[in-house]
């Protein structure tokens, strides 16, 4: 997966919170603001030295447990699309909660280079109820549209859940994600949305990883991305990066160089 950023050996992903689309309970009638904030959050993030950018349905909750309806789709395409034509890094596709089959018709059709799946493998207790891997149906709709050049990136031990069983080693878990669920990179993260990852859970899951690429997915700030770097290829960070750092509000540019210049 590093392989799409040939330069660099740590990549920073930053997120485009997607604001309520159509269709979902907090949606505010103005399709309009929702393109607007999704356009200045990727410039921002884009003209602050990033990497890559991800955009997701940030603003869909409560999310749909498989996958998502059509409209949500056909906007999510659309604002990929236009985010796509004023970026120039590798953009990502995340349809919550687990629609990668979504994510990957989405990142063909605009050109996007990678994915993320909460749940590629296995089962996990999640907000949505139980929630099945989908790795059988994701890598046969990427074998039949031709689209290996699309980097799938799976969460191990994913956030907002817990395991349906007992709790597995994770180096069993990632063992079955990459090479039974053929993920390119994988994800770990902490309990929720912008809460921080434990140190020690990323060191196993980076010596188990062996030479498959491991991002931390939340709860990276600025005072300890660098030392997360110790221990990952990459990071995902998105609440660190918003004005006040609450995750529903805009790109804040300051908080986007504090960031970039503490991980450089």
């Amino acid at each position: 997966m590093l392989s799409l950023w040939p330069e660099k050996s740590k990549i920073i992903i930053g997120m485009v919170h997607l604001l309520p689309l159509p269709g979902s309970p907090r949606f505010a009638s103005d399709l309009n603001e929702v393109r607007a904030r999704a356009l200045t959050d990727a410039k921002a993030l884009s003209d602050g030295g990033i990497d890559s950018i991800m955009i997701e349905n940030f603003g869909d909750a409560p999310f749909y447990p498989g996958p998502v309806p059509s409209y949500v789709v056909a906007h999510l395409t659309a604002l990929a699309a236009q985010v796509k034509r004023i970026i120039k890094v590798p953009l990502g596709i995340n349809v919550l909660r687990n629609d990668g089959r979504s994510a990957l018709a989405i990142a063909q059709a605009v050109g996007a280079q990678f994915i993320r799946v909460n749940i590629l493998s296995g089962a996990r207790v999640t907000d949505q109820g139980i929630m099945q891997g989908i790795a059988h149906d994701l890598q046969r709709d990427r074998a039949a549209l031709g689209a290996q050049h699309i980097q799938v990136m799976a969460d191990v031990d994913v956030k907002h859940s817990s395991p349906l069983g007992e709790r597995r080693a994770i180096e069993d878990e990632l063992d079955d994600t990459i090479h039974r669920g053929l993920a390119d990179g994988v994800v770990a993260s902490g309990a929720g949305t912008g809460k921080a990852a434990d140190l020690n859970h990323v060191k196993r899951i980076k010596a188990a990883a062996g030479s498959t690429p491991v991002f931390v997915g939340s709860g990276v700030s600025a005072k300890s991305v660098k030392q997360f770097l110790q221990y990952c290829d990459g990071i995902i960070v998105g609440t660190a990066l918003k004005v006040d750092g609450v995750a529903s509000n805009p790109v804040d540019p300051q908080r986007v160089a504090a960031f970039m210049k503490a991980a450089r």
